[in-house]
């Protein structure tokens, strides 16, 4: 198998699949397009930030952010940072399979005719300077 193919899929994987589950992950939080849902994670994380902020979440923040993705979905620059992070694990997980499954399979032909290339050294001869005198 061609080297670095398991992080090239494991890029489009994980860009795909973070973009793909991002309103899954944000519904469940409790970020819905009904608004936060009450007892949830996003409830608990409004609640901080109203205390933190006197009564108000701020404009901004991270729960309006999140509940506007969860209300509206994602706009294309959070698109494009879902997706870059999903890139980025995907191309961890991806190295990973491409290190291992090279480390555990034997050489292809091209590695071999490499590696064969490598190891013909010329051979040297050391000879003492008894050899050297004519007998």
């Amino acid at each position: 198998m061609k080297r670095g193919l398991f992080t090239i899929i494991g890029v489009t994987a994980g860009a795909v699949g973070a973009v793909a589950l991002a309103p899954v992950a944000l519904t469940m939080a409790g970020f819905t397009s009904a608004g936060i849902a009450a007892g949830s994670l996003g409830a608990s994380m409004m609640s901080s930030a109203a205390i933190a902020n006197g009564g108000g979440v701020a404009a901004g923040s991270l729960v309006a952010l999140l509940q506007s993705a969860g209300a509206a979905g994602l706009s294309a620059g959070a698109t494009a940072a879902v997706a870059s992070v999903g890139g980025a694990a995907g191309a961890v997980i991806g190295g990973a399979v491409d290190l291992f499954s090279r480390s555990r399979s034997p050489p292809s032909l091209e590695e071999e005719d490499d590696v064969n290339e490598e190891e013909e050294e010329p051979e040297i001869i050391f000879l003492e300077s008894k050899d050297l005198v004519p007998k």
